[in-house]
């Protein structure tokens, strides 16, 4: 396994732990490379007995995912044999479901931002913790005029159930990592000072056990089979994404400097300001 190949993505592994650092400046939008290369990396580690627990983090502290690259629609052509080999998830759907089944016990240490794209990809990991006093998930699509199409609508409601589900679709609010904690979207909450050793700590203890003991605990608790579910927000997403407020939309959000550093910290303003002049 070539760990330097990887032009977003920093891997280590140790004692059974594989390390991976999201870095794709400014703001780590999840673009093809990315999308490419997580794909890559996971199908790799699949096959090593050796790597029991996968924690992910960001190697910008304000940005873990800011979301799918608003450009990716330029990348399409290229990203069609990754997007074919899933016949029950369309292409962002398809790194969740990756995560979702992958036989690592996968981990999200979130210290900051994770909105649309990047807030499905940490609710799809089997863990997440989240820095109290930085970190912020945003289901933030609805900003866009269209619905989550990477798996946020069945992630959701599997998470945090039906009600609060809706609240978090029709807001597309950034929230805090208490409030996520308290809805479910994550495991916890941990002061950011402590973030770093806490997770060290979950991961130490459980590339501690045996292989066979991981496999039997996923294995009694599965991840729910939501290919209905996710075909359904496919087709709905993409009746949404095809008409012309999304495309006025994502332009104004560019100009007003979406996916820059500046434009992504108040992102939720930016975005009701291009759609208050549209």
């Amino acid at each position: 396994m070539h760990l330097d190949q990887y032009t977003t993505l920093r891997v280590g592994i140790d004692a059974g732990v594989a390390r991976i650092t999201l870095d794709n400046p400014p703001v780590n939008v999840l673009s093809g490379t990315l999308i490419r290369e997580l794909h890559d990396v996971l199908g790799a580690l699949r096959d090593d007995p050796a790597v029991r627990v996968i924690v992910f983090s960001s190697a910008n502290p304000e940005f873990f995912i800011a979301h799918v690259d608003i450009r990716i629609g330029d990348e399409m052509d290229g990203l069609r044999e990754i997007a074919d080999r899933n016949p029950d998830a369309n292409l962002f759907q398809g790194v969740g479901e990756l995560l979702r089944h992958q036989p690592q016990v996968t981990i999200v240490k979130l210290a900051g931002r994770a909105r649309a794209g990047g807030a499905e990809f940490v609710a799809a990991a089997d863990l997440a913790f989240a820095a109290r006093e930085t970190a912020g998930l945003g289901q933030s699509e609805v900003l866009m005029g269209i619905v989550p199409g990477g798996g946020g609508t069945q992630y959701l409601r599997e998470r945090v159930g039906r009600n609060r589900a809706l609240e978090l679709l029709l807001t597309g609010d950034l929230v805090d990592a208490d409030t996520a904690a308290a809805y479910g979207w994550i495991n916890r909450a941990v002061p950011a000072a402590e973030l770093d050793a806490f997770v060290d700590g979950v991961a130490e203890k459980v590339a501690a056990l045996s292989p066979e003991l991981i496999a039997a605990a996923k294995r009694l608790v599965p991840p729910a089979d939501l290919t209905d579910g996710l075909r359904a927000e496919h087709d709905a997403w993409a009746a949404l994404v095809s008409g012309d407020l999304p495309a006025r939309l994502m332009t104004g959000a560019l100009e007003r400097g979406a996916q820059t550093p500046a434009g992504e910290r108040d992102l939720e303003s930016v975005m009701r300001s291009v759609a208050a002049d549209r």
